[in-house]
């Protein structure tokens, strides 16, 4: 098969055999070695002629293919049955283009995602600085929360003792995130939408460590009609 290198740049030496054998359309399980190898060699030479730097490890690919050109031209050994068939002297090769191949595709899908990070325009945190803290809790305060949640506990169906805060049974970073994830769906819900029927302590009280949370962070409001009553919770940037 007839072939004229085009010298085009290459990145390295496996950049240039993968180029080869997609320009030869070859099965890359059965490469045609003889071809390849004289290809190879032929870019190296050109390359010499024009001045064209080459790293060393175009030198080291090109003697391992004519290491494995040398050893598929060596006669075949008409082996016994119960003998073990060699190994195709290309299988190494084949393996190590199949990386560099998968290298290659991850290094493409970090490149495009720095490319659309930086394409990316991120809004600014709110500037609160001029709000008054005490603006997040509508008509409630933090004492009027805590009777609630113990009136709440109260009646809850759990028999689990307060004593502590079993954070395998229930994080609070966990209540945090359905509580985030539930005001992206709606602007406003109410706390016993949060807790439901049948919520054990520990779970209550992550729900109110974490509604605290996000009060001192200032990216919610809680409002209560008076003591005992149901929390209503908002978004901060939703609230006119």
């Amino acid at each position: 098969m007839d072939y004229k290198v085009n010298l085009k740049v290459y990145e390295g030496p496996m950049e240039l055999l993968i180029d080869l054998i997609k320009k030869n359309e070859v099965d890359i399980y059965d490469i045609p070695i003889h071809i390849i190898t004289s290809q190879f060699l032929e870019y190296i030479t050109e390359a010499n002629k024009i001045n064209l730097e080459l790293t060393s490890d175009f030198l080291v690919m090109a003697s391992t293919l004519l290491e494995i050109k040398s050893k598929v031209l060596l006669p075949k050994i008409n082996l016994e049955d119960d003998e073990i068939e060699e190994n195709d002297p290309r299988d190494e090769l084949v393996q190590k283009i199949l990386e560099y191949e998968k290298y290659k595709e991850i290094s493409e899908k970090l490149r495009e995602s720095e490319i659309y990070e930086l394409k990316a325009f991120y809004k600014l945190q709110d500037d609160f600085s001029s709000i008054d803290d005490l603006d997040f809790l509508k008509n409630c305060n933090v004492n009027s929360l805590f009777k609630t949640m113990k009136k709440i506990l109260e009646r809850s169906k759990s028999s689990t003792e307060i004593s502590e805060i079993y954070s395998e049974s229930f994080p609070i970073q966990k209540a945090n995130d359905i509580i985030v994830e539930t005001l992206k769906k709606k602007n406003t819900f109410l706390f016993s939408e949060l807790i439901g029927e049948y919520s054990f302590n520990e779970e209550i009280i992550s729900y109110f460590l974490a509604i605290l949370e996000l009060i001192r962070m200032g990216e919610i409001l809680v409002r209560q009609t008076g003591y005992f009553t149901d929390i209503k919770i908002s978004r901060r940037e939703n609230i006119g």
